[in-house]
């Protein structure tokens, strides 16, 4: 008997070059949603133009990460994250000029290769997986897609303190 497996659906937009020069919006959860990235206490605030914020040592680890991502990549740049109790957003920019002499030419991932060994590195160094096995990503189309998007993840965080006050 031959058991027959269901495929599950891609996400990603059909035939679109995620390797191509343009800005993705990429959030990603922890397995089963579970708040391992702030400690709970305080102000709980990350993000990467900010000196506020209590990550756990989890979230420490996915911020380092997250800096990390241009040292391993020249031409992909994190225009701004926030690093939420359970989640990640992240605003990344392939910019992979050929004029550039930083090599990117040679080496430009996918937005799946930047998140997936995001992921990777994170789970090596805290030893085990934390993450579900999917992302979402968009493909920002316009200046003012930018623009929410950037806005939307500097207020997420504090939306998420906002929720979980009036909470019930």
């Amino acid at each position: 008997m031959v058991m027959e497996y269901k495929t599950r659906k891609s996400i990603r937009l059909d035939e679109y070059d995620y390797s191509q020069n343009g800005a993705y919006f990429v959030t990603f959860c922890t397995k089963n949603r579970k708040k391992l990235l702030w400690k709970d206490v305080g102000m709980r605030i990350a993000h990467p133009h900010r000196k506020c914020g209590l990550l756990s040592s989890y979230g420490t680890v996915v911020q380092t990460a997250i800096q990390n991502i241009t040292k391993h990549y020249p031409c992909v740049f994190v225009d701004n994250y926030a690093i939420m109790p359970n989640h990640v957003h992240i605003l990344l920019r392939i910019d992979a000029n050929p004029t550039t002499p930083n090599g990117c030419a040679m080496r430009i991932p996918t937005i799946s290769t930047v998140v997936n060994q995001l992921k990777g590195y994170v789970t090596k160094q805290i030893g085990f997986s934390c993450w579900q096995a999917r992302f979402y990503d968009h493909v920002v189309r316009n200046k003012a897609d930018y623009d929410e998007i950037w806005t939307y993840i500097e207020n997420n965080p504090q939306q998420w303190e906002l929720d979980e006050l009036y909470e019930v």
